[in-house]
């Protein structure tokens, strides 16, 4: 591995937004009671909210694993984000309302709402051990990596035990609050340290860029052949979309960030927000990983490239920032995570059990359980360099585990036929196929690529909960009220918005995204 001598200035640039970052987290964290500590009092405006989500969704899946993937494979790996924020669209006007009518401080917490408890806790169960086994190490095993290359003598487990304490010594005394406020100066140092990256990065390579663009290179197209093995076209219009709604609309570590906000508008333009924040990954991170080829070529790890370009292209002053902007997004992530499945174990499983525990009482515990989970994660982390690409990794699990949770959300929002005993076996089916799928993949489904095992998966699942719901009762109304979507609230929205402000309606900003993503579609198609 490469190794990197920085400059004592740069040190103190990342030593002192250490210190301020741990000091601004405790310094606005609430832990008055569960509401607080846990949804940061249902009080975020739409722009925190925005950031927040952002920050958190730049994870070492994101920044250096999509950097890794443009790098070996071009702008391909750039359509998750694209149709993530088609998705972001979608949720924000269908799904998002019912969430926050709910009053739920979790995502599982809604399909008890629907279905029942079954539903929630095995729901609840695979969130945990994604979030710690998945999430929390992968983000814990990218800091390390950047570490090591600065400091190449101090021991892997160490410096992710060291990451570690600094991402929770502010998030588990503070809970979402601090978190959130954490996010937003993280946000911002991201934004401006990756947009001088990217910068410097065309300044230097470029020539390189706009000659591939000019002569066709299919590696700038974001539309590939239906053989590419990394993101053929039909995979954008079945799989992505399905992988997307798990990512952005069943994901407890983003999802919770929305259900902070003040009222169903503020989430709505705050999802939206995140959209636009989310197309600059095309600028930030995709494009200067293309780039990178001309300026660092042959390395023998791609996931290695974002750190390169880091480590070899800012100047003395501007490195120090730019790593930690670099380390922003990994403790944003770290962070979310950590309050996220404190959450999930607090309110899905002790709540549960202990139902006479005062708030006070369940705060306690949920920082309790944030420690644990930071030290299981801390201690899984060096094996996850194991399984060679970091996206690779996280996507092909999750193809396996996410098809069936999408079917129990969409089957039970959008069809109010659906019953618990249906959602439950689908659930179960989807679990008993992905263990399959782990040990016989290619024998049942030879080398097809996984973005079209996933709505195989979808509808056998789906198949399953319309099924066995069609042989039981009829679900009750109280099930329904304020879980099932309903066009008709729909239309009374509309005519309620065509009398406000036209630029301040979220369904303006929904339709701006959707134009630049096609947009973008026709440039690098």
């Amino acid at each position: 591995m490469e190794h990197f001598q920085i400059s004592i200035l740069d040190l103190t640039v990342i030593g002192l937004y250490l210190i301020f970052i741990i000091w601004w987290g405790l310094k606005n964290g609430k832990s008055y009671d569960s509401q607080s500590y846990f949804l940061a009092g249902r009080s975020m405006s739409w722009w925190v909210v925005g950031l927040s989500l952002f920050a958190a969704s730049i994870s070492s899946t994101t920044l250096i694993g999509q950097a890794g993937d443009a790098y070996h494979t071009g702008l391909g790996v750039f359509n998750y984000n694209l149709t993530g924020v088609l998705v972001m669209v979608f949720f924000a006007i269908c799904i998002l309302p019912l969430y926050i009518k709910s009053k739920i401080f979790t995502i599982p917490e809604f399909l008890e709402k629907r279905f029942d408890k079954r539903s929630r806790y095995y729901f609840s169960s695979i969130c945990i051990i994604g979030n710690i086994f998945l999430d929390a190490a992968g983000a814990l095993y990218a800091a390390a990596l950047i570490l090591k290359l600065i400091l190449p003598d101090v021991d892997l487990q160490l410096i992710i035990i060291i990451f570690a304490i600094i991402a929770a010594s502010y998030t588990i005394p503070g809970g979402l609050s601090s978190a959130i406020n954490a996010e937003i100066i993280q946000a911002g140092i991201l934004i401006v340290g990756s947009i001088a990256l990217t910068v410097i990065c065309f300044m230097q390579g470029g020539d390189y860029f706009a000659d591939l663009y000019a002569n066709g290179d299919l590696s700038l197209k974001l539309i590939r052949p239906l053989t590419d093995t990394a993101t053929p076209w039909l995979g954008l219009i079945v799989g992505m979309p399905i992988l997307g709604l798990y990512f952005w609309a069943n994901n407890q570590t983003l999802v919770q960030r929305v259900l902070s906000s003040k009222t169903i508008d503020e989430g709505r333009k705050g999802v939206m927000f995140t959209g636009f924040l989310t197309l600059s990954t095309l600028v930030i991170i995709a494009i200067p990983g293309v780039i990178s080829r001309s300026l660092f070529p042959g390395l023998e790890k791609p996931d290695m490239v974002y750190p390169n370009m880091v480590l070899n292209l800012m100047p003395v002053g501007l490195l120090g920032i730019m790593l930690a902007a670099l380390l922003s997004a990994l403790t944003s992530t770290l962070s979310a995570i950590l309050n996220s499945t404190s959450t999930l174990f607090t309110i899905d499983f002790y709540a549960q059990f202990n139902k006479n525990a005062s708030s006070q009482h369940i705060v306690r515990v949920g920082k309790i359980a944030s420690a644990g989970i930071i030290v299981i994660a801390a201690l899984w982390a060096p094996y996850i360099g194991m399984f060679g690409s970091l996206l690779k990794y996280y996507q092909e699990m999750l193809s396996y585990v996410s098809p069936p949770i999408v079917a129990a959300f969409l089957m039970g929002i959008f069809s109010r036929r659906i019953n618990g005993n249906g959602a439950f076996a689908g659930l179960m089916s989807g679990l008993g196929i992905a263990v399959i799928m782990l040990f016989f993949k290619n024998s049942i489904f030879g080398g097809l690529h996984f973005l079209y095992i996933v709505p195989i998966l979808l509808i056998i699942s789906m198949i399953i909960m319309w099924m066995v719901s069609k042989c039981g009762e009829i679900p009750k109304e109280d099930k329904l009220q304020t879980t099932t979507y309903r066009f008709s609230d729909f239309k009374k929205e509309i005519s309620t918005l065509r009398h406000g402000n036209i630029w301040s309606n979220y369904l303006t900003w929904g339709v701006a995204l959707v134009v630049i993503c096609l947009f973008i579609l026709l440039i690098f198609s």
